[in-house]
């Protein structure tokens, strides 16, 4: 599923980073920036109807709100972690782009296993993302 947005290296490392660590339980990956979305795995038996535009918008508020968290006794804002009835959703944000997986449940040290090896991608990768201004 690699479009327009991303660069298909780093869609192929997000995607095996996710596999690995994640195994079965892996739902879906969603690759994000302020002005793209897309979409680069869902599990077979799900639908293919989330409103991939409304989640966007919202976890997009990531790029924003981790200032709030600079300075505090909590350390550096790594990852957020939504529960759900049915899953969860993580967030990781690198400087211009960000991912949100959700899977099934897992142990929170597959979660951070995860939100480390997506740190160190998107880290990696940073400089590879058009920001909208760039000349």
């Amino acid at each position: 599923m690699h479009g327009e947005t991303i660069d298909a290296e780093l869609a192929d490392e997000i995607y095996s980073s996710c596999r690995t660590t994640v195994g079965d339980e892996l739902r879906s990956i969603t690759y994000f920036t302020e002005d793209d979305i897309e979409q680069l795995y869902l599990r077979s038996d799900l639908e293919q109807t989330a409103d991939l535009i409304g989640f966007a918008e919202h976890e997009r508020l990531g790029f924003r709100s981790q200032s709030a968290y600079r300075n505090t006794q909590l350390g550096e804002y790594q990852a957020t972690i939504r529960m759900f009835e049915n899953g969860y959703l993580s967030r990781v944000i690198r400087g211009p782009h960000g991912v949100w997986v959700t899977t099934d449940d897992m142990s929170m040290e597959r979660f951070e296993e995860l939100t480390s090896a997506l740190e160190s991608i998107l880290d990696d990768f940073a400089d590879t993302v058009a920001v909208e201004g760039d000349d």
